[in-house]
């Protein structure tokens, strides 16, 4: 039996050592930004026009 997953990625981009993400949570609709660097690594929610968590409805 085969599972859906959970989350998947929206958008990828690749910039000099790093790399940018916009994943989606497909329970609940919440985008979220990720970032990779040697550094680190970054998650937050992305935000609307009115600072509201961005959710994409069905």
């Amino acid at each position: 039996m085969s599972k859906a997953k959970r989350f998947t990625e929206k958008e990828v981009q690749n910039y000099q050592y790093g790399l940018t993400m916009v994943i989606v949570d497909n329970v609940t609709g919440v985008h979220y930004l990720q970032t990779w660097q040697p550094q680190g690594v970054g998650l937050t929610p992305l935000l609307d026009e009115n600072g509201e968590v961005f959710i994409e409805k069905p």
